[in-house]
Parts: C-alpha cells; sequence; structure tokens
C-alpha cells in the first residue's frame, strides 16, 4: 500500500512521536510510505535519519504549499491513502480536494471536541474515516456530530525496547547525577497546564517527606516552564527536580527512573505512558481520557482517581514503599504494552483500517 503522511507541526510532541513510528513500522513490513513535512521542522530531520522519504515545504504559508504539493501529487502519482495527522495537515488536505483522488484519513488525538464552525467540520465531513487513539476520543468526535460509522479506533504504538541492562541504568544515573540510593520520580511531557505537571510538583513536598531522598525529572519543555521552576522555589523543592527540557534520547530518562507518573488531566492516549510501561518501569497515572483503556489498577500500573497532589503523593509513595509492588506492576506493563500496544501491531491494525475506508470509498465515492 501507498500511504502518505502529512504533518506540518515543527515541534517534537506525541503526534510526531507517532507519525515517525508508523511511518518506520509500514516500511519495514513492505509499504511505500513517504511524509510531506515542514522543512527543517523536527519531524522532517528524523524521517530523514531514519531513512524515509520526505516531501518538505517551507514553514511560511505551509498549508497552502502543503496543498499545491498534494495537488501535483494526485495529478501524477496519487497515494492509495492520505493520512492527515494532524489539523494543518487536514486543511491541506482539504484544500487540496484530496478525498475526490484518495482515500483521506484524518487522526484525532485530542481530548476536546471539532471545533463547531463550518471550515472545521467541513475538514472532517470530507474525510473518508476519522481514525481516533482511543475510545475516549472517538466518543469526543462523535458527540461533535460526525457520523459514528466512519469514527475508526486506530491506537497508538511504541518501539519495545530491549530489557534494561544495569550498565544502561548506571549511565542514565551517572548522566543527570543521580545517587544510586535515591528514588528517581519522572514524568515525560509538554509543559502546559492541561499536563498537570504543577500537581506532581505541588505532591513533591508530601513525597519528600516520607522519602527524603526522591528526586523528580521532568522531561520536556513548553510556555509553563517558567512558572514551574517558581513554584518549585515556592515550595522548597527546587533542588529536589530536575527540569531537562527538550531531550533527543528520551530511552536515557527511562533508563534513569524508578517510577513514571503520568498527572495529566484529560490525556486523550500518553504516548509517554506507552513509552514508560514498554520501557518495564512501574508506573502511576491520573485515571483520566484515555489512561484507564489501558492501565488497570493494581494490576499494570496504579490509577489516581483525580489531579490532586494528595493523591499522587500517595500513589507515588506506594510505589516507593513497597520494590515487590513496582516489580509486578513494571512486568505486567511491560507484557500489556508489548501484546497491544508493539509498532508492528499499530501497524497492522492501520492497514486493516486504511484498507476498510478504501475499499468503502469505492462502494460509495464521494462528490
Amino acid at each position: 500500500m501507498k500511504i502518505l503522511y502529512v504533518d506540518l507541526e515543527t515541534e517534537w510532541r506525541g503526534g510526531q512521536s507517532q507519525a515517525l513510528e508508523a511511518l518506520g513500522a509500514l516500511r519495514r513490513g513492505g509499504h511505500d510510505a513517504q511524509l510531506l513535512a515542514v522543512r527543517g521542522g523536527a519531524l522532517a530531520k528524523r524521517a530523514h535519519a531514519a531513512g524515509v522519504p520526505v516531501i518538505e515545504v517551507e514553514a511560511n504559508r505551509k498549508r497552502w504549499r502543503a496543498a499545491s504539493e498534494l495537488r501535483s501529487l494526485l495529478r501524477n502519482a496519487p497515494p492509495d491513502v492520505i493520512y492527515a495527522n494532524e489539523s494543518h495537515a487536514l486543511t491541506a488536505a482539504w484544500l487540496a480536494r484530496a478525498h475526490r483522488r484518495s482515500t483521506l484519513v484524518a487522526a484525532r488525538r485530542l481530548a476536546y471536541p471539532i471545533q463547531q464552525n463550518p471550515i472545521s467540520l467541513a475538514r472532517f465531513r470530507a474525510a473518508h474515516r476519522i481514525f481516533a487513539i482511543s475510545d475516549f476520543v472517538a466518543r469526543s468526535v462523535i458527540a461533535s456530530g460526525l457520523p459514528a460509522d466512519r469514527v475508526v479506533v486506530v491506537r497508538e504504538g511504541i518501539e519495545i525496547p530491549p530489557p534494561l541492562t544495569a550498565a544502561q541504568r548506571l549511565v542514565a544515573r551517572q548522566t543527570w547525577n543521580l545517587a544510586d540510593e535515591e528514588f528517581v520520580i519522572g514524568c515525560v511531557g509538554y509543559l502546559l497546564p492541561e499536563k498537570g505537571q504543577e500537581f506532581l510538583i505541588r505532591a513533591l513536598p508530601a513525597i519528600c517527606a516520607a522519602a527524603p531522598r526522591a528526586r523528580l525529572i521532568l522531561a520536556g519543555d513548553g510556555p509553563l516552564r517558567a512558572s514551574l521552576e517558581s513554584l518549585a522555589l515556592e515550595l522548597r523543592v527546587r533542588e529536589r527536580i530536575i527540569f531537562a527540557g527538550f531531550v533527543e534520547r528520551i530511552d536515557g530518562i527511562y533508563a534513569a527512573l524508578d517510577a513514571f507518573v503520568f498527572p495529566s488531566l484529560a490525556e486523550p492516549s500518553g504516548t509517554s505512558l506507552l513509552a514508560a510501561m514498554a520501557a518495564g518501569l512501574p508506573v502511576a497515572a491520573v485515571a483520566a481520557g484515555g489512561v484507564p483503556e489501558y492501565v488497570e489498577h493494581d494490576v499494570n500500573g496504579l490509577l489516581i482517581s483525580a489531579p490532586e497532589p494528595q493523591l499522587i503523593a500517595a500513589a507515588a509513595l506506594q510505589l516507593h514503599s513497597d520494590p515487590d509492588l513496582r516489580q509486578r506492576l513494571a512486568a505486567r506493563a511491560r507484557s500489556v504494552i508489548t501484546e497491544r500496544y508493539a509498532s508492528s501491531v499499530m501497524a497492522e491494525h492501520l492497514l486493516r483500517a486504511c484498507a476498510e475506508a478504501s475499499a468503502a470509498r469505492v462502494r460509495a465515492p464521494r462528490a
């Protein structure tokens, strides 16, 4: 199958990570998977490095430039499927009238409903299928007024890393100047209010009171960083937190951790949480959005009923005080993600959904 991913974001976030995961898995499976992206953007750079063919457009007027490229492709060598990975990409595909010459699918990975304005709805109505990354997101799309029979859940996938070795853990801890006896909690994500890092920092005084050797690594950058650093100073826990910023090799963060805490307020799915589980870490996550679809309380992780500091602290301290619990949850987490969320599994589901969308388009061509 010939699939063209379109993604016009310039920063590296969960959606771009998933696009690269999917492109790699599809190409390993023998499919002609390519990318249309912004020149110099994070995804374009990483796709080039991974050997994925990339069609690049300039950032200035990127939607119109991408639409022009798509029109040319559709005239000369139309792909079987055009996969709009985010909203700018969907706009470009809609402007190019891609749904008239190819099968157009639109990814949806946001926690809130689609905007109720004519242009937003028209873009999604042009898509032959909308691929929601969780049941939670699918319900949101349907609640926005789009037909339920065109909404398909295609879950995210993660490349499963080899089991962590003691040597890798040692190197990772040394990189961040962490002592072996320190209990290190981690959180990976863009620093935004809805990601809940504020509540994790507010939980840290209680965590450190019961576990004086506890540390926190916050990996990721974003507009909230300055206020989060100020909050840490105000709560007198700044020296217990490593603000790592954007980390190119995020596996080095996971290797340094003892536990992963995910305080997001309404996460559609949670790429970093999936990656932590795949890495064999015990996790505690707020039971919001799509998280309870794959984190089962006391089976492969701990679910926190609400994003409240005292509840986050209690879950973190439960993991700190019970090494057997950490080991049990971590082993089951890695097993579940390997079975259900590996990149190869995601690629199989994606291909099946794309084939079904193409067949439906043939049966009922759209104007």
